[in-house]
């Protein structure tokens, strides 16, 4: 009898490209295949090391010359709300949250074209069609869900959260929501009901992608107590990011080898 053994996943390094977070700058990712029986188990020990999940594929930056990019989360047993979180949370009681299977609408499409146009039109996904946004939100190999948030008045879809569901957390894999509702601070309150879900679930962590010191479009995840960030091989807390070893946290990355030879794989 045959016996073969499980492969281990392969890592690859993408070609330089402009990074879109800092000007005049240049990104790789370090990326590979999520799939096969043990999907979950790599999404989540990788998670735990910074990675971050696209469709069926797992990346981490690493620029040759830059650290920038921290992948950021929030300890849900430290947060604490702010005054104006407050505030943003009293001003959405009236919104409901439906979380769902994985499944892609022509509702969430053209609320996902809105928010694109009016926030980032220039951005690398601008040009994404109605296929390839059904491909972000349905080809997942692990424990996803679309969680739409409906206002009441009238009824109609204002925000969307792909979700993934994590041994240790929630993350936000990526959200969008109407820009006719800026009063309401969107974004910040997606980010403020995740940390409820994680509340309810009993899970430590919500996941919040990428956060760059110094971009405009990152500044927000700053704002939020408990932040997390990952950097030289272990999560770190911000407590106060005007004043944190920002320096530090971001110098280049060590050689590819040697990353991918301390990455910890899940146990078979």
């Amino acid at each position: 009898m045959r016996h073969s053994l499980p492969l281990a996943p392969q890592f690859y390094v993408t070609a330089p490209q402009p990074c879109p977070y800092l000007p005049g700058r240049m990104e790789r990712k370090l990326f590979t295949a999520l799939q096969g029986d043990n999907a979950q188990e790599l999404n989540d020990a990788l998670s735990h090391q910074g990675f971050r999940r696209s469709q069926n594929v797992l990346y981490r930056p690493t620029c040759a010359d830059c650290g920038a990019c921290l992948s950021a989360r929030i300890s849900v047993a430290d947060f604490t709300l702010t005054r104006s979180q407050k505030r943003i949370l009293r001003r959405n009681r009236g919104i409901e949250r439906k979380a769902n299977s994985p499944w892609a609408t022509e509702e969430q499409y053209d609320l996902f074209r809105t928010y694109l146009d009016a926030r980032h039109a220039d951005g690398g996904m601008a040009d994404m069609d109605v296929f390839e946004f059904a491909a972000m939100i349905e080809e997942t190999p692990i424990r996803s869900r679309v969680v739409e948030y409906m206002d009441q008045e009238p009824q109609q879809l204002i925000a969307t959260s792909l979700t993934d569901v994590l041994a240790d957390g929630v993350s936000m894999v990526y959200s969008f929501f109407s820009p006719d509702h800026q009063r309401n601070s969107l974004g910040t309150f997606l980010i403020l009901d995740h940390i409820r879900i994680a509340q309810e679930a009993g899970l430590p962590y919500v996941y919040l992608g990428y956060w760059v010191p110094g971009s405009e479009k990152m500044g927000y995840k700053a704002k939020f107590s408990g932040l997390e960030v990952y950097a030289k091989d272990q999560w770190q807390p911000v407590t106060d990011a005007s004043t944190c070893d920002i320096e530090a946290m971001t110098q280049a990355k060590e050689p590819i080898s040697e990353q991918v030879a301390n990455i910890q794989l899940p146990q078979r």
